[in-house]
């Protein structure tokens, strides 16, 4: 039997995993293939307390929800200039490397930005600055955006001498019914940069995972195309799911979730297995390309049955293996 570490890299690569590997994302992660290590710090050098390293500060809620943000870093352009990228920290942020690999065994050691690019720099900024920043204040805009995705490469090579196996993004793209500004300037802008940050990371020996809330369906196959070997569809509710197939089936491998919105949280656990059924025949093969992503959403409703439902729902799945 293949370590849980080479399942995962299997379906990554088409190589014909046994069984569909499974990331539990936030508990249980003993129960999976992946386990994450977070690498964001504060700006004290502590893990997720404060205000980000980044000098912005997310609201703790009492919902279980990450919170949200209450006043962007760098409201105005005025200190702009002289400002600077966190440091690294590399002796605080691997603290918690030796528990983790201790943790890990043989599972696929996935190290996460936490929240990366694109929505970094909308925090910097504020969200509504951020809407006009790249037509109004272009050459700006690129200085910081190059120093947020620059500081990120060198997250990568830390990570990479401290021996994981993937890189995590968390960068949501998506609203509920299309792209946060028009492909034409996402392809202009940000499609370079991230092609830079994958091609660092496969220069580097990481595998790319990448998180996208919202209908990213027009984007699917720009990042197939720059290089993503992971590309986690969060919401598959609101993606043209079948579109998506069309184009990538068979290219790309797929981290997927029951949908926080409609399955996990209103469903029947025999709803939640068809659906899983439905998603692994639309995007998965029997080579490889799907990976199950469990996560525990009580806040939004979803029962402890529900929950378990889910993560049964993947192991229940079974690559069918073609008749030759």
């Amino acid at each position: 039997m293949a370590s849980r570490e080479a399942l995962v890299r299997q379906a990554i690569r088409f190589d014909g995993p046994e069984r569909i590997p499974i990331w539990f994302v936030n508990c249980d992660q003993t129960e999976g293939d992946v386990i994450v290590y977070h690498l964001s710090l504060d700006k004290e050098g502590e893990a997720n307390r404060g205000t980000n390293e980044w000098g912005y500060r997310l609201e703790k809620l009492d919902d279980g929800t990450m919170g949200h943000p209450v006043k962007p870093s760098l409201a105005d352009w005025e200190s702009a200039d002289a400002m600077e990228p966190p440091p690294l920290r590399e002796s605080d942020r691997m603290a918690p490397a030796p528990a983790y690999f201790e943790l890990c065994e043989d599972r696929y050691r996935l190290a996460s930005l936490d929240l990366s690019g694109f929505t970094v720099y909308t925090l910097v900024r504020g969200f509504e600055n951020s809407m006009t920043d790249f037509l109004i204040e272009p050459e700006r805009s690129a200085r910081l955006l190059d120093m947020i995705f620059d500081w990120e490469c060198d997250m990568m090579s830390l990570v990479a001498r401290h021996g994981f196996h993937g890189i995590h993004f968390a960068d949501d793209w998506g609203t509920q019914s299309g792209l946060m500004i028009s492909p034409a300037l996402w392809r202009k802008l940000f499609k370079p940069r991230y092609q830079k940050q994958f091609a660092w990371a496969r220069r580097l020996g990481l595998d790319t995972w990448f998180h996208c809330c919202g209908n990213l369906t027009e984007l699917a196959e720009d990042f197939h195309e720059i290089g993503v070997d992971v590309l986690n569809i969060a919401q598959p509710n609101v993606v043209d799911v079948p579109a998506v197939s069309a184009r990538l089936k068979g290219k790309q491998c797929f981290l997927i979730p029951m949908s926080y919105q409609t399955v996990s949280i209103s469903g029947t656990p025999e709803e939640i297995y068809a659906e899983a059924q439905r998603l692994y025949g639309l995007l998965g093969t029997a080579r490889g390309g799907f990976i199950g992503y469990v996560e525990e959403y009580s806040c939004m409703g979803m029962s402890a049955e529900n929950y378990r439902a889910c993560a049964e729902s993947f192991r229940r799945l079974r690559p069918k293996v073609p008749v030759s």
